[in-house]
C-alpha cells in the first residue's frame, strides 16, 4: 500500500501541474471558439498541432524511455544524462537548419503557400520541445517535481497571457485608441491565427530558458558505445512513438485532405473543439503516465511488483470510468459549454472519444510488460497494428461520415490495441489482472451513459437529479467493493 500511495503522490505532484497546466491552456479553446476566429482558421490551428506531433516523436526517437530504462542499469547516471542530451541537440540543430532553408517548399506542399513563417515557427517550437525534452526526464527521474510544475505552469500562463493578450486585450485598445502606435506595431488589426502560433513558440523560447541550467550540464560527455545501446533500445520506440502519434492525430489531419475544400478546414475545427472535451480523461491519464513510467521500472526489481501492478491496474481503470462517467453525466448542461455555440454540432463525438481514450490508458497500463523485459519491438509491432487500422479506418469512414468516421476509427484502434496488449502481454510477462471486476466497473459506467442517453429527459432539474443519482451509486458501488480490499493492504503496510 505505501508503494501505490508513493505514486499517488507523484501523480498528485505531476497531475496537479499537468492539470493546471493543461486545463488552462484548454481555457484558450473558448477563448478560440467565443471569439472572431473563424471555424476555418481554428481547424488550421488544429491541423498545425497534429503535424507538430509527428515532428516531435521524430526528433525525440524514444530517447526520454531510454534514458529511463538506462539510468536503472548503468552506474553513471550523467554519463547517460549527457549522451542524450547531446543526442537530441545535435539533431535538432540539424532540423531547424533545414526547416528554415525548405520553409517555402513545406509551406506550398501543405496548401499554406503564403504563409511559411508558421513552417518556420513551429519548426522552433518543436525544436525548443526536442531539446527540453531529456532535462524534462531527468527532473522526473530525480523526482524534482516542484521544479518541473512550476517550469511546464509557467510555459502555459506565458502562452495564455500572450492570446489574451492578442485576441482580447490588442482589439479592444486599437477600438478604443488606446497606444494605437505600439499595439499596429505587433497587431495587424483583426484576430488570425498566426497569433496563436506566436504565443506559443515565445512560451516555448522562455520554458528553454528556464532550463538553461539543465541543458548545460553535459559535463560527462558524449558515450558513443552507450549512445549505439540507448538507440537499440529507443528506436523501436520511435516506430511505436511514430505510429502512436498516427493513431492519436492522424485523423485530424486527414479530415482536411479527405472531405471536399470548401468545408474541410470547417469540419476539421469543429472536430478539433469537441476533442478538447475529452481533456478531462486525457489530463488524469496523461499526469499517471509522468509519474507511472519511471516508478514501474524502479519498482521491477521488488518480489511484489507484479501485485502492485494489478492493484494500480484496478485503482486507474475506477478513476477513468469516473471520469467517463462525470463527463458524459453532465456533457450537455455543464462541460459543453466550454465550446463556442458553431462547434457544438460535433457533441456527439465526445463520448466516443472519451472510451476510446480511456482503452488508450489501459493499454498505457498493459504497456509495462514489453519495456521491463526489452521487448520494445512488440510496442512497435502493437502500434503499428493500431496505426493501421487507424488509416484504413479513416480513409473508408471520412468520405461518408465525416469527424464522426474519425471518432468511432480512433475508439476501435485504442480497443483493439488494448485487447491484443494483454493477451500477448500475457505470454511474454503474465499478470493477473482482476479482468471481471474491471469489466464490472467499466460495464456499469457505460451502462449508466446509455440509460441516460435512452431516457433524454428534458426538463433540466430532473435531468440533473437523475445523472447526480447515478454518479452517487457509482461511487457507493465502489466504496463496497473496494473497502475491504483497502483495509487488508493498509493493515499489510
Amino acid at each position: 500500500m505505501s508503494k501505490i500511495r508513493t505514486l499517488a503522490g507523484q501523480t498528485a505532484i505531476y497531475g496537479a501541474s499537468n492539470i493546471i497546466a493543461r486545463f488552462l491552456n484548454f481555457l484558450l479553446v473558448p477563448l478560440y471558439t467565443y471569439s472572431n476566429l473563424s471555424r476555418g482558421e481554428y481547424g488550421t490551428n488544429t491541423e498545425m498541432y497534429a503535424l507538430i506531433a509527428f515532428v516531435y516523436v521524430i526528433l525525440t526517437y524514444g530517447m526520454e524511455t531510454a534514458y529511463f530504462r538506462y539510468i536503472e542499469i548503468v552506474d553513471d547516471r550523467k554519463k547517460v544524462y549527457s549522451t542524450a542530451l547531446i543526442s537530441l541537440i545535435s539533431t535538432s540543430v540539424i532540423f531547424i537548419f533545414f526547416t528554415n532553408i525548405f520553409s517555402q517548399q513545406i509551406a506550398t506542399w501543405m496548401h499554406y503557400p503564403t504563409h511559411p513563417e508558421y513552417i518556420i515557427w513551429f519548426g522552433w517550437i518543436v525544436t525548443f520541445d526536442a531539446i527540453t525534452a531529456i532535462p524534462f526526464t531527468r527532473l522526473r527521474a530525480e523526482n524534482k517535481a516542484n521544479r518541473f510544475a512550476f517550469i511546464k505552469v509557467m510555459n502555459i500562463a506565458i502562452c495564455i497571457a500572450l492570446n489574451v493578450f492578442f485576441i482580447i486585450i490588442c482589439p479592444f485598445m486599437l477600438k478604443h485608441g488606446i497606444f494605437t502606435n505600439f499595439v499596429n506595431a505587433v497587431f495587424s488589426g483583426k484576430v488570425e491565427v498566426k497569433y496563436i502560433f506566436i504565443s506559443n513558440l515565445i512560451a516555448s523560447g522562455f520554458t528553454t530558458l528556464l532550463l538553461l541550467k539543465e541543458l548545460f550540464d553535459f559535463r560527462s560527455g558524449f558515450d558513443f558505445n552507450l549512445w549505439k545501446k540507448m538507440m537499440l533500445y529507443a528506436l523501436p520506440l520511435l516506430l511505436f512513438g511514430f505510429a502512436g502519434v498516427i493513431n492519436e492525430t492522424l485523423d485530424r489531419v486527414l479530415i482536411k485532405y479527405l472531405l471536399p475544400e470548401n468545408i474541410a478546414l470547417d469540419q476539421l475545427g469543429i472536430y478539433g473543439a469537441c476533442y478538447k472535451i475529452s481533456i478531462f480523461m486525457t489530463l488524469f491519464i496523461q499526469a499517471y503516465k509522468y509519474a507511472a513510467e519511471p516508478f514501474f521500472f524502479a519498482q521491477a526489481k521488488e518480489s511484489d511488483a507484479k501485485q502492485t501492478y494489478v492493484d494500480l491496474m484496478n485503482y486507474f481503470i475506477i478513476i477513468v470510468s469516473f471520469i467517463f462517467l462525470i463527463t458524459t453525466m453532465y456533457l450537455n448542461d455543464v462541460f459543453i459549454y466550454f465550446i463556442g455555440r458553431p462547434y457544438r454540432v460535433g457533441a456527439a463525438v465526445i463520448p466516443i472519444l472519451l472510451l476510446a481514450n480511456l482503452c488508450l490508458g489501459i493499454y498505457y497500463n498493459l504497456s509495462i510488460w514489453y519495456k521491463l523485459t526489452n521487448k520494445t519491438i512488440y510496442g512497435a509491432y502493437l502500434s503499428v497494428f493500431g496505426a493501421v487500422v487507424t488509416l484504413v479506418l479513416n480513409f473508408l469512414w471520412i468520405p461518408v461520415y465525416r469527424y464522426m468516421g474519425s471518432a468511432w476509427a480512433t475508439l476501435i484502434c485504442y480497443f483493439s490495441m488494448m485487447v491484443l496488449s494483454y493477451f500477448v502481454g500475457q505470454k511474454h510477462f503474465p499478470i493477473n489482472y482482476n479482468i471481471k471486476k474491471a469489466l464490472g466497473y467499466l460495464g456499469v459506467a457505460v451502462m449508466f451513459y446509455f440509460i441516460t442517453y435512452f431516457l433524454k429527459l428534458q426538463i433540466i432539474y430532473v435531468r440533473l437529479s437523475v445523472h447526480t443519482i447515478f454518479v452517487i451509486l457509482f461511487i457507493l458501488m465502489v466504496i463496497k467493493i473496494e473497502k475491504p480490499q483497502y483495509l487488508k493492504l493498509k493493515v499489510k503496510s
